[in-house]
């Protein structure tokens, strides 16, 4: 099961949090680049004093204890969220109100 979600989360290349049980870690942000058999390659980058390196790693799929998505975010700076009323006319879903003529 495992080994399906990942190539699923991998042809989709969404962004994904990966804990690996052998090292007892978690990798945020990173993108599954490959299945090939149990090795799973991972691509992820890291920030240490105002420097950004890129890695990739080659996991066991045996390692991987969990994987989890983000399913959605909001941003911090801007204060403007997006409400129903934003959407196209075509997507909004409108209230029902009771029928007036039975009363």
């Amino acid at each position: 099961m495992l080994h399906r979600k990942i190539y699923q989360l991998c042809t989709e290349g969404r962004e994904v949090s990966v804990f690996l049980r052998d090292q007892q870690r978690w990798i945020d942000n990173a993108i599954i680049l490959s299945l090939e058999g149990d090795l799973v390659t991972i691509r992820y980058e890291t920030e240490e004093d105002d420097e950004i390196s890129s890695w990739e790693e080659m996991v066991r799929l045996e390692s991987i204890g969990s994987i989890s998505t983000k399913l959605a975010s909001v941003s911090r700076v801007s204060s403007d969220i997006l409400i129903s009323d934003d959407c196209p006319e075509a997507e909004q879903i409108y209230p029902h109100f009771p029928d007036s003529n039975l009363d």
